[in-house]
């Protein structure tokens, strides 16, 4: 698999914190620039600032709530015209770290598998941060970005209540921000398919 088709590589070095924020810019050039300013502002670590499909670029970055604060008003305001999304979670769900860390994988048959499409990278981590926070269920793969023509999902699986219960959240938080592509829940799905997740 080439560069391109995963998602952005987070520093091995830096583990989120209890707080994460995120800066989505449609500048490459911008975004470097923004990049270079929020570091400057405050005591932050970034997890990852690099160019995503289609030629947007994303900052997500690590620290304590005022530091990130700080760096986000810094960088929204730099940032001006080409701010695309923008995200600040504290206490985010240790399963969008892995998410972000890792591809999605199945073994054997699922329950209910639910499907949540955003046209931001900012508001996939947040839908994705709401939907595993509403019940019990388990993050297959968040995938942002690249390979996806700018666009970001991310699948579930659990129990199928669980599972519609979990995509309606994120699908919310999404919508909210006007970034909802779509969101489907499949109840047992085919075994065919789920070899394909």
């Amino acid at each position: 698999m080439n560069r391109n088709d995963k998602n952005p590589e987070l520093r091995s070095d830096v583990s989120l914190g209890p707080a994460i924020a995120l800066l989505e810019l449609c500048s490459i050039a911008r975004g470097v620039e923004v990049a270079d300013a929020i570091l400057w502002e405050s005591e932050i670590e970034l997890l990852t600032a690099t160019p995503v499909q289609p030629g947007k670029y994303v900052m997500i970055f690590t620290g304590s709530v005022e530091d990130l604060e700080s760096a986000m008003g810094r960088g929204v305001a730099l940032a001006g015209g080409d701010l695309v999304d923008q995200l600040l979670i504290q206490n985010i769900d240790a399963q969008v770290e892995l998410g972000l860390r890792r591809e999605g994988h199945i073994n054997g048959q699922i329950d209910a598998l639910g499907v949540v499409e955003t046209t931001t990278v900012a508001s996939s981590i947040l839908s994705a941060d709401a939907a595993l926070k509403r019940a019990t269920v388990d993050l297959l793969e968040l995938r942002i970005a690249n390979g996806l023509g700018g666009k970001s999902y991310y699948t579930l699986t659990g129990e199928v209540s669980d599972v519609r219960s979990s995509v309606e959240a994120g699908a919310r938080v999404a919508e909210e921000r006007g970034h909802l592509a779509r969101e489907v829940v499949i109840p047992r799905p085919h075994p065919d398919l789920v070899r394909h997740l």
